[in-house]
């Protein structure tokens, strides 16, 4: 503990759990779990754990955000209260890093490379939202989603949707019952959509009204049949797919849609030797199955937890200094000159979210501003527009978004 306290000197506020210093961001913790240690070998944080708390006053003080001179009683109180809030958190941080690495693990033996795209992919449902899976056909994008289900322990479904497909059928409908008596009565019979985990292939084909059945349930997190509500299953996430190659017979997302999606996740083509084992071991006898690494219990509360996380004050102003600077007329020249429409607050909110899930995937507490520059791109993407003359030059979104992302400003 001594080692995560010695850098308390230079303190900065955050915003999150007050318990919790934002200083012990820059110390990764050991992603392994207690049974991956040989006998005698705990982890660094672990053996911190062990120690002997400081005795110096000031650092106790410290622990709990408060001064020496604070007058009054408060001060004795709230070190130890605090300290122990710490310790808690830091102990719930290390058994999500145990869990999440099992995770890893679980997904790494059905899913070959296409690192990134998992990682972009567990961060929006680790932040409890949804996203929008983009790329061309076969590469494993349904796969991706039927093995998360199964390892984060989700009840999932699938709905491949097409133009003819209607709201009631995948929201449900009411069906007229008789009982023996001959009493007439409607009972409501739950669609697709109350699962857990939902796979939405190729949204794009569904109509604007289908379309915008699954968007509302996947904001309000019910849906309203006959004038009864009906809550959805808790975790509730949507991973929906999109080929952008095939245009004809589609019906593209309208911009208010795309942004209920936390994160746009570009699939490109797996490397040279991801691909290789892919040939290897999908072509044989038999084939890796996934299985479960977590419950659906145990995925709400690291959810709970990333909220917890505290954010220092120089990150939440890099997010603000980003997200403005990709509106047109906000003082950025090559914004004014090529982007139409630029995100607006969800945009902030979801890089919040899910820099706090990228420091804890990553094994720290506390986001930093490299998670900004590296969820730019899925957060931005599908809650910007590129001015016609933009796009007559050749100018892409990412090209703009990776330009923001570099700024010294943030």
């Amino acid at each position: 503990m001594q080692r995560l306290l010695s850098v308390l000197a230079n303190q900065q506020p955050v915003h999150g759990e007050k318990a919790l210093d934002d200083r012990l961001r820059a110390d990764p913790i050991d992603p392994r779990p207690a049974c991956c240690t040989g006998p005698g070998q705990q982890t660094e944080m672990q053996s911190d754990l062990m120690e002997t708390p400081p005795s110096s006053p000031q650092s106790a003080a410290d622990i709990g955000g408060v001064s020496n001179d604070t007058p009054g009683d408060s001060t004795t109180g709230a070190a130890p209260a605090a300290g122990e809030a710490n310790a808690a958190m830091i102990a719930a941080a290390e058994a999500a890093l145990a869990d999440i690495a099992a995770i890893r693990q679980a997904v790494s033996e059905v899913i070959f490379g296409q690192e990134e795209v998992v990682e972009r992919t567990l961060l929006a449902v680790l932040s409890g939202g949804h996203a929008l899976l983009v790329g061309v056909p076969g590469l494993a994008k349904t796969k991706l989603v039927t093995t998360l289900g199964t390892v984060l322990g989700l009840d999932s479904n699938r709905i491949q949707f097409t133009p003819d497909l209607m709201p009631s059928d995948i929201l449900g409908s009411e069906v007229m019952d008789q009982d023996d008596t001959g009493r007439r009565s409607f009972r409501f019979v739950s669609g697709p959509v109350f699962t857990q985990l939902l796979m939405a292939d190729e949204i794009n084909r569904a109509s604007p009204r289908t379309q915008s059945a699954l968007l509302q349930a996947m904001q309000e997190y019910h849906v309203t049949v006959a004038g009864q509500r009906h809550d959805l299953p808790q975790p509730f996430h949507v991973l929906a797919t999109q080929n952008p190659l095939e245009q004809e017979g589609t019906y593209p997302l309208p911009e208010a849609q795309l942004d209920r999606f936390l994160l746009q996740v570009d699939v490109p083509y797996p490397e040279r030797e991801a691909e290789r084992r892919i040939l290897l071991e999908t072509t044989g006898g038999a084939e890796a199955v996934a299985s479960p690494a977590i419950t659906a219990r145990r995925l709400t509360e690291i959810q709970a937890l990333i909220r917890r996380m505290p954010v220092p004050d120089s990150v939440v102003n890099a997010i603000l200094a980003l997200v403005r600077s990709a509106r047109p007329g906000h003082g950025n020249a090559r914004t004014d000159a090529t982007v139409a429409w630029g995100p607006g607050p969800r945009a902030g909110q979801a890089m919040m979210l899910c820099a706090r899930a990228r420091a804890l995937y990553d094994g720290r507490l506390a986001p930093s501003i490299d998670d900004v520059r590296a969820l730019a791109e899925p957060v931005l993407q599908h809650r910007m527009a590129l001015t016609f003359a933009a796009r007559a030059e050749g100018t892409g979104i990412r090209d703009v978004i990776a330009s923001l992302a570099a700024s010294e400003a943030l």
